[in-house]
């Protein structure tokens, strides 16, 4: 139950009907195009969109004279993430189709990313998972296989809804979120279905992480304000906190983060975030409601780096902010707007092993990509 969107891109699907001289050239041409798009098995190439050389697109923060620590490193948007060593081969033999069957005004849809939520990444399998809750699936970014995927439905023929979270599951397994479903859907390589966690336990299911030391997926489960910790079989093992105010009590959380032994949440409407043990006990808490940047005022995505960086998404203002490992803020990327380093409305961050860092600027219909450059000073 899903959807292939690799190589060959834009190989005619529609069927043919014609006469005469004309009917037989169009189905010659159909042939030849389809013959050449079953040659090209070896998939497409995965870019960025980032030209090497291209000084204009080598935007650091903080901005010169100081040291950099942060680079643009490229985005992803969707299909024309992929390029193939045989492309303009096919976009020539596609015109040639256009031009006998007159199919100017109906040209393939491109597939993009519509409103990105959360992703993860897949090291071992070269995959980028980002989930889309307008698209209302799992877009799987497949490096190694040079090709895009849709993942549309949770079980079955039950579609998902309204997916959020999705993490790295036990033997391979997917774990996505769905808000609306109120599970925790678990998916196997090829997207099928598996299992589920949480049925009937979760009200809204958000954000997701994943102890994989332990075997333990913490979920934040938004509407009843707490952390809900099960087994990789779907056991509820604990909950933490409720609603309020206080230490290891939660206002609406979302997203989540697991790092280094702990476990990471964006407690969204008490502007914050706190940190916990695997075992659930409060660790320390940082951010503060402001008009500054460095505030927290509607925090989502949260991620951690490899030297204890911790980057939280401020949606309301837009901006990737950093704070170190105490939760001292460090510097703060964004601004309203469309180019690099902007946004409008971002979401879920995560960080694969070479500290890039993943943004998903949802009503931009991206993924924005930084490299971290080290030496943060925090």
């Amino acid at each position: 139950m899903r959807r292939a969107y690799g190589k060959p891109f834009g190989c005619p699907t529609r069927a043919i009907s014609g006469y005469s001289a004309r009917g037989r050239v169009a189905g010659m041409v159909v042939t030849l195009a389809l013959a050449g798009c079953a040659a090209g098995t070896g998939g497409g190439v995965l870019h960025y969109h980032v030209e090497e050389g291209k000084e204009a697109q080598r935007v650091m923060w903080p901005a010169p004279p100081e040291v950099p620590r942060y680079m643009y490193a490229g985005e992803l948007t969707g299909e024309s993430n992929f390029k193939s060593l045989d492309d303009e081969r096919r976009k020539g033999l596609q015109g040639l189709f256009n031009w006998v069957v007159g199919l100017f005004e109906s040209q393939p849809v491109e597939v993009v990313l519509q409103r990105p939520q959360s992703g993860a990444i897949d090291e071992q399998r070269g995959r980028i998972y980002v989930t889309d809750v307008s698209r209302q699936g799992v877009y799987v970014f497949d490096q190694k296989q040079g090709r895009l995927l849709l993942w549309e439905y949770a079980r079955g023929f039950r579609r998902f809804v309204a997916p959020i979270g999705v993490a790295l599951g036990a033997e391979g397994e997917v774990l996505v979120s769905d808000a609306e479903l109120g599970m925790v859907v678990r998916l196997d390589q090829e997207g099928n279905f598996v299992g589920t966690i949480g049925e009937r336990l979760l009200k809204r299911p958000t954000g997701l992480a994943r102890d994989p030391a332990q075997g333990l997926v913490f979920v934040a489960d938004t509407y009843a304000h707490d952390i809900k910790v099960f087994d990789d079989a779907g056991r509820l093992l604990k909950v933490i906190g409720h609603r309020g105010e206080g230490p290891g009590e939660f206002n609406f959380p979302t997203h989540l983060a697991f790092a280094n032994g702990e476990l990471y949440v964006t407690d969204t409407f008490n502007n914050r975030i706190q940190v916990f043990s695997r075992e659930g006990d409060l660790s320390r808490r940082f951010g503060q409601r402001g008009l500054y940047v460095g505030n927290l005022v509607r925090p989502k995505g949260v991620a951690v780096d490899d030297e204890g960086n911790v980057y939280v998404v401020e949606s309301y203002y837009d901006h990737l902010l950093v704070f170190n490992a105490a939760g001292q803020f460090l510097l703060g990327i964004g601004g309203t707007g469309q180019v690099a380093g902007k946004f409008f409305l971002p979401a879920g961050v995560w960080i694969d092993q070479h500290n890039r860092v993943f943004v998903a600027d949802m009503f931009n219909g991206r993924v924005v990509i930084f490299q971290f450059l080290g030496g943060t000073g925090g």
